[in-house]
Formats: structure tokens, C-alpha cells, sequence
């Protein structure tokens, strides 16, 4: 009897905030622990913080940017477009309309009033939802290509996909699974497939091409958020992989044309494998 896949283990982001001790001290309540809340104590640490790992927004209270901080508010809304910035306030105050308003001018399009009713609710579900982050986007077309897969290889491509970002080796990701290395890659040889490695360096690759895509992050901080050990060895990856410097890479290559290509060239081949392959 095969051996059912174990369950799967949700992996739960992070949000970046500029708040008071009140505040931070409640925002737990809100997100209900699916979130980790990596608190700076300004805006330049924010956009570090941003700068260095996968968040889902940035929460900006009014009470914690001076009117000097504003530019620099513009400037992580500029430099991570695809960051929300989402202002909270948990309590009124005369001044916090013009900060607002100064806000909303440097990019912070969403307000949420902790003080009403319904306030906790709507920035819990602002900042839980993942239904745009790349991984589901990148599972989506997957399991779009595969169409009908066995249980155990959507298991692997979930984990795959899920842990891809902080694993630069396969043995790292193979380590996830129920099963002795040297078995999975040995059924993964036997079924024709290509081997595990390369399905992490594809889905890796992915997630850098959208990374690349970001103005605020250097080829360093790609690296940086991709478990590199140094700028020089994605650099190398990049050419070991495509044959281009990393530059040619931010240049030349999209989200959308690294996915395609990783389903184009390791999933549809082998959809028919897929629909019979148990790898655990």
C-alpha cells in the first residue's frame, strides 16, 4: 500500500510596519498569528526590511512619520510598487488628517480605522490574503499544465513551489519529504522525469526573474532573498542556466516568460507521466 503524502504545513508570510508600542502590541490581534509582524523603528528600516524579505504590505501609522519621513515614504512606494502601503490609525487626532493627506500623496492608497467596529477585521484580511503572492501564481500554471496529476506529485510541486525561495539545494528540499533522497531522485530517473534539481533551479528562477523586475532591489539583494551565498553564485547560476549575465537577465527576462518556459519545457513534456507518477 502506498504510503499517503504527509500534510502539508502552511508557511505564512510577513508584514513590515512603522507603528507605536500600542500598536504593536495589538497587531497580532489583527492578523491572528498568519503573519509575522517584523517591526521598524523608521522608514529607512522599512524599506530595508522590504528590501530583504518577501512581505505582503507595510503598515504606516500617521503618528510615526514626520513630515520629513513623507519623501521617503514615496520613496518605498516607488521602489516596490508591488508592496501595499496601508495606513492605520487606532485613534484620532487633530493633526493625523494632514499626515494622511501627505500620505496618500506619496503612494499610501489604503487607510484602515482600527477604532471602528469592522477595523480589525478588514486589516486582517487585507494582509492574509494570497491570492496574487508568486507562489500561488506559479502553482496555478502548474497544476494548469498538469491537469490531472496523482496526489503525491501535487504534493511535491506545492513544496517545491512553496519552498523554492529559501532552498538553493535540492537535497535541502528533498529533506521535506518522507522518503530517502536516493530513492525520489531514483524514481524520478525510472519515470523519465527530469530530476528534482532541476525542477527547483526552474521554479528558483521564476521567482527571480520577478524579483528582478522589482526597481528597489540590486542583483545583490536578489540574491540575498533567494538563500544565495553571495551575489557572484546567483550570478553564476544565472549563467550556468541561461547562458546570460545577470544583467541580460533583468533585462530580457519576465515573470511571465520564465514561468511559461519552466511549463513549456518540464511540465507539459511530461504531463501524461505525471497523471501515473507516485514519487513517495
Amino acid at each position: 500500500m502506498r504510503r499517503s503524502p504527509p500534510r502539508r504545513t502552511k508557511t505564512f508570510g510577513a508584514i513590515a510596519t512603522i507603528l507605536d508600542e500600542v500598536e504593536r502590541s495589538t497587531i497580532d490581534a489583527a492578523t491572528g498569528g498568519y503573519v509575522a509582524a517584523i517591526h521598524a523603528r523608521n522608514v529607512h528600516e522599512a524599506i530595508r526590511t522590504v528590501r530583504e524579505r518577501d512581505v505582503k504590505a507595510v503598515l504606516v501609522s500617521p503618528r510615526c512619520v514626520s513630515r520629513a519621513d513623507v519623501a521617503n515614504v514615496a520613496r518605498l512606494a516607488q521602489e516596490f510598487p508591488g508592496v501595499p502601503l496601508v495606513a492605520v490609525l487606532s485613534h484620532h487626532r487633530g493633526d493625523y488628517s494632514e499626515r494622511l493627506l501627505q500620505l496618500g500623496n506619496s503612494g499610501v492608497h489604503t487607510m484602515v480605522d482600527l477604532s471602528k467596529r469592522d477595523g480589525w477585521k478588514r486589516l486582517r484580511t487585507m494582509v492574509v490574503r494570497e491570492a496574487t503572492n508568486l507562489s500561488n501564481q506559479i502553482l496555478a500554471a502548474t497544476f494548469d499544465a498538469l491537469q490531472a496529476p496523482t496526489s503525491g506529485t501535487r504534493h511535491f510541486f506545492e513544496t517545491l513551489v512553496g519552498r523554492a525561495p529559501r532552498m538553493p539545494a535540492a537535497r535541502t528540499l528533498i529533506a521535506q519529504f518522507d522518503v530517502p533522497a536516493s530513492t525520489l531522485i531514483s524514481r524520478f530517473f525510472r519515470a523519465g522525469l527530469p530530476s528534482p534539481k532541476r525542477y527547483l533551479a526552474a521554479v528558483r528562477l521564476t521567482y527571480a526573474a520577478s524579483l528582478m523586475r522589482v526597481e528597489g532591489l540590486s542583483l545583490g539583494d536578489v540574491a540575498y532573498r533567494l538563500d544565495f551565498s553571495s551575489p557572484q553564485s546567483f550570478s553564476r547560476h544565472i549563467r550556468t542556466a541561461t547562458g546570460m549575465t545577470g544583467t541580460e537577465f533583468r533585462e530580457r527576462v519576465t515573470f511571465r516568460s520564465a514561468l511559461r518556459d519552466f511549463t513549456e519545457r518540464l511540465i507539459l513534456p511530461f504531463r501524461a507521466t505525471f497523471r501515473t507518477f507516485h514519487p513517495f
